[in-house]
């Protein structure tokens, strides 16, 4: 069952998606903690995220902002202002979807199957070593420690698994890094692998990345 969670301050409309929600078949969980908001974003094994721009002391917009720096969860934004300002900061700051209130119940479910859909080929779970690789989340983990990777690490990582023994060239990297439009310059690379080292070293995996001088590198 896919989880949702919702990110609303109106008690009522709160109530009315968890129930709309819980009747598609869907796992439905709240916040109503809004000044911790983007802890309980992080902290949820959520497949979606529902989140309203307009929160008691909160702008949704610079949260979906914050959160996009390590987390990768489709969010689906709800606001009651009608205005192509909000819609184009949400998606510019990392939103999958952008809908106006009141919204038509069926058009929401719609959107949230579409969204889920897209997303569905990035949220599987790989395994390395013991360590099980959330690509959604960003996230790897192992005997319960959580090592939290950036989404260019992730990139790079999923790379090299799907390509466990062989060597990688750094050409290939550097295009999917291209891919992801965030990426800047050879450098960057370098410093993504160096990072990606440091954070497989806390997970008691020091020696598995190897250099492969004028190649490329192995996951061994």
């Amino acid at each position: 069952m896919q989880k949702i969670l919702i990110i609303e301050d109106d008690v009522v409309l709160r109530s009315e998606l968890k129930m709309l929600l819980e009747n598609a078949g869907y796992e439905a969980e709240t916040v109503t903690d809004f000044a911790d908001a983007l802890n309980g974003m992080a902290a949820s094994d959520a497949d979606l995220i529902l989140l309203d721009i307009n929160l008691p002391g909160q702008n949704g917009e610079m949260l979906l902002k914050e959160f996009r720096r390590s987390r990768h969860e489709p969010v689906i934004m709800l606001t009651s202002r009608v205005g192509d300002l909000d819609e184009m900061l949400s998606m510019s700051y990392g939103a999958d979807d952008y809908i106006t209130k009141p919204f038509n119940p069926a058009i929401l479910l719609l959107r949230i199957a579409a969204v889920l859909k897209r997303s569905g080929s990035s949220r599987e779970v790989l395994r390395y070593r013991g360590i099980e690789i959330n690509v959604a989340k960003g996230s790897l983990m192992l005997d319960g420690q959580e090592q939290v990777l950036t989404k260019n690490e992730m990139i790079v990582f999923s790379a090299l698994v799907e390509h466990q023994g062989e060597i990688v060239a750094r050409d290939a990297l550097m295009t999917a890094l291209w891919d992801s439009e965030e990426f800047v310059n050879d450098n960057a690379l370098t410093v993504c692998i160096s990072r990606l080292r440091s954070k497989l070293a806390v997970l008691g995996l020091s020696d598995v990345l190897e250099t492969r001088k004028k190649q490329g590198y192995v996951l061994k």
